[in-house]
Formats: structure tokens, sequence, C-alpha cells
């Protein structure tokens, strides 16, 4: 059994790759000055990452289980690779579309076959699904918070951080190279029967697992992909400052409350983990709408910090369930249907606000959404609590 730092570095691949899903965040603001787009573009830029993902995910868990983890993992770093490089030199609206939709592809391979590769190596122990989870909320938190700072200090603000990012990947790859990942039985991937390019799935008996998971993670991450989209704004109307270093330090709060409650509840049960992020994830949304309204800090980092809690449970208790339960020959896919899930939801909505903003103003569009979320949030601890038998242990 590998020791426990060779599960750490498998989940570096993982961190490295959400540092650059979440980098651009506090730089949209210099391209749309540079390039002169409209905010209903940038809406169509962060879509694409979601098209990159959501692309991705069909294709990535099956190869994954089917061919292995590193024959997958490879050519998705190299492909962050070939965004940092479009990004750093973007000269258009059209090259940060296709720096986005990379960086999407790079990310869904990472939620799946790079979290199925962290639990692989850790051989069944719970830390597996613990590091997994957390490498992508850590990385999710450092990427906007490097990028702000490095924009705010270095020269060409959006050249140098994925210069520094790229070092990052070159290092991941190291990591996957030299991962000690089990022998494969030959046999095993061909228990995956079926298309290569499918919406991905679970087994028959592992669909309620997967169900509960969901319950959870999809309004918690849409909760997180909320506070990230309208966090920015509201520092800038709250403390009259538009720092890009202040709104990526904002997003490493929330990553980092996301990191801390998996660790705190790492020894919970999985019912209880699923059942307290829905609970954060509703007490963060209404948070949110509550600053929205009174224009006030204290209900802002609030939210930030019970967003990323209620995200930060479900993804842990979700990839739990799923490793624990679901054939090592099906995880990667499993985790790919997990993630495909949230991040549809996570998508959609706020893409879905930004455009009821247009038509009947930001505060009651972001009340509508925000107990939309609430409400799916309350709806998936119902669920949990009802089949709680399903995710004991």
């Amino acid at each position: 059994m590998p020791p426990t730092r060779e599960i750490w570095f498998a989940a570096w691949p993982v961190v490295a790759v959400f540092v650059l899903s979440n980098a651009a965040m506090p730089l949209y603001a210099v391209w749309q000055r540079q390039l002169g787009f409209t905010s209903g573009t940038l809406t169509l830029i962060f879509a694409a990452y979601v098209v990159g993902l959501l692309g991705a995910l069909p294709v990535a868990g099956v190869a994954s289980d089917r061919i292995g983890r590193k024959p997958v993992l490879v050519p998705a770093l190299l492909l962050g690779l070939v965004a940092c490089l479009v990004y750093a030199t973007a000269p258009s609206v059209a090259a940060l579309v296709v720096a986005r939709l990379l960086t999407g592809v790079a990310t869904g391979v990472a939620v799946s076959a790079g979290m199925a590769a962290v639990t692989d190596v850790a051989a069944g122990r719970r830390i597996g699904p613990l590091l997994a989870s957390t490498g992508m909320v850590l990385g999710a938190g450092i990427g906007p918070v490097l990028a702000g700072v490095l924009s705010e200090t270095a020269p060409a603000p959006t050249v140098t951080v994925f210069a520094v990012e790229a070092v990052l990947l070159v290092t991941a790859l190291v990591a996957v190279v030299r991962m000690p990942l089990p022998r494969r039985d030959r046999g095993a991937g061909a228990g995956a029967s079926g298309s290569w390019v499918r919406l991905p799935a679970v087994p028959r008996a592992n669909r309620r697992h997967l169900a509960l998971g969901l319950a959870a993670f999809a309004p918690g991450i849409s909760a997180t992909s909320f506070v990230l989209s309208l966090g920015p704004s509201l520092l800038a109307g709250l403390l009259g400052t538009a720092n890009r270093a202040l709104a990526g330090g904002m997003a490493l709060v929330m990553f980092l409350s996301a990191t801390g409650v998996q660790f705190a509840l790492r020894r919970m049960a999985v019912r209880t983990v699923l059942l307290a992020s829905g609970a954060a994830t509703v007490a963060g949304t209404l948070a949110l709408v509550t600053a929205i309204h009174t224009a006030t800090l204290v209900p802002l980092v609030a939210a930030v910090v019970l967003a990323g809690a209620g995200q930060g449970a479900g993804q842990l208790g979700g990839l739990t369930l799923l490793s624990r339960e679901v054939p090592a020959a099906r995880r990667a896919e499993a985790n790919a249907a997990l993630n495909a899930g949230g991040y549809l939801l996570a998508g959609t909505l706020p893409v879905a606000d930004g455009y009821l903003s247009d038509a009947i103003g930001l505060p009651a569009a972001a009340t509508a959404f925000g107990l939309a979320v609430a409400l799916l949030a309350v709806a998936g601890a119902v669920l949990v609590a009802a089949r709680g038998g399903e995710a004991r242990g």
C-alpha cells in the first residue's frame, strides 16, 4: 500500500488544473477594457468553460476506466498548457473563448480521471476521496487569489499568472508520470461496456448513491458559482474598490471554507455530511440575497463562508459515497456523472440569472436565483433524510 505522501502527490494534478480553472476570474475586467466586449459577451466566455467541461465528461470517465488514468490525464494537462499560452497572448474574444473551452476540457478530465486516480492510489482508504475533493476546492481557491495578486503587482497582468500556472502544470505532468497506480486487470476495463462517448452514468445498483450525492453537491456548487459571479461587483459596491487581489481573496476564503469543512467532517457518516451541505447551502444563498438587498458586508462574508462549506461538504459526501459503492472499473465514469450533474446546474443557472437581470434588474433576478438554489438544497436534504440508510457509514 503506497505511503500517504503518494496520495498527496496524486492529488496535485487536480489542484493544478483547478488553479487554472478559476485563474481568469479576476482578469475579466482587464480583458473587457482591452478588448471592449459587453457583459453579455462575458457570459458567453464563461459558458465556453462549462461547454468544454461537460463535453469532456462523456469521454474522459469511460476512457479512463478502460485504458487507464495516465493516458487520459497527460493529454488533458497538455491542453491546459495550450490554454495558458492562448490566455497570455489573447488578441480577441474568440481567443478567450478557445482558452476557456480548453480549460473546461482539462477540468472535465481532472474531476473524472484525476479524482479517480487519487482514490486508486489510496487503495480504499477514506483519505483518497478526501484529498481528491479538497484538491479540487483548494485549487479553485488558489487560482483567483494568485491571479489577483500577480495582476496587481507584476508587469503584464494577463501574462504573468499564466506563465506561473504553466510551471504548475508541468510539475503536475511529472506527478502523473510517477504516480504509483495499482496494476490494472486487463479485463476490468472491459466491464464498462458500451459506447466510448456517452452520458456518464453508474451501474444500476449505484443510481441511488449518485442521486444522493447530487442532491447535495449540485445545489452546493451552484451556490459557489452564484457567489463567484456576484461577489466582485458586490465588493466593489460595498467597499468602493475594484482591486483584483481583494476579489481573488474573497474566492480563496470561500474555497478555504470548502477545504476546512471537509477535514472537519471527514470522520462523520456520509449522511451527516450531505445534510450539513444542504444546511450550509440554504444559509449561504439566503445570506447572499440579504447582502444584495441590504448592501452590507457582514452577510456577504457569511455567504462566502457558508457557500464554500455547502459545496465542500456536498462534494466530499458524494465522492465518498461513490468511491465506496461503485466498482473501481466504473469509478472515473461515476465521478464524471456526479460532476456533470453539478456543473450542468451550476453553469446554466448563473447564465440564466445574467439574462434575467437584464430584464428585471439584478436584485430581483439574484433573489429568484438564490431562492431557487435554496429550494433545491432543501429538496436534496429531504431526499437524503428520507433515504438516509443508503448513505450511512
